[in-house]
């Protein structure tokens, strides 16, 4: 499974083309579908990024809601019915789509945040406001790993 580390900032170009840092790319390599998935983030003015295989992942998991209930409904709406599939090119860019740009407050860069199984997408100066919120949080709320399971 993709594992993303670190932070990379790079450039968005008129068309909207962004360049996905090459270490991403290494990590999606293994995988069906050579690109990337985006959709909105729920929490943040910034974009979610998964590898197509944790997509699987996370419609297995809303196999745990009732298939018709209104919370499997509404994640399903809010994940897959506005998630966006965007191949690589040749030179390992996507075309982001400009509601996505929008929404993210994206226009000359784009600042992709390694999050373990997954990745954001964020306007620069707003990635900044969040790692001093996110470090903040980590201090104030004492937050620690919880432990692993025993090998």
């Amino acid at each position: 499974m993709a594992l993303f580390l670190s932070t990379h900032i790079n450039k968005v170009d008129k068309k909207g083309r962004v360049s996905v840092p090459a270490q991403f790319r290494d990590q999606l390599s293994a995988e069906a579908f050579q690109g990337i998935v985006l959709f909105r983030s729920h929490a943040h003015p910034a974009l979610e990024g998964f590898a197509w295989s944790y997509m699987e992942e996370i419609s297995r998991r809303l196999e745990n809601f009732d298939l018709f209930s209104a919370e499997q409904d509404d994640l399903a709406t809010t994940v897959f019915g506005e998630s966006v599939q965007l191949a690589f090119d040749g030179e390992g860019r996507v075309v982001l789509p400009v509601d996505l740009m929008q929404f993210a407050g994206v226009v000359e860069q784009a600042a992709f945040v390694g999050l373990g199984n997954k990745f954001q997408i964020w306007d620069a100066a707003e990635l900044e406001k969040r790692r001093t919120e996110a470090r903040r949080n980590v201090r104030d709320k004492n937050l620690t790993l919880p432990k692993g399971e025993a090998a």
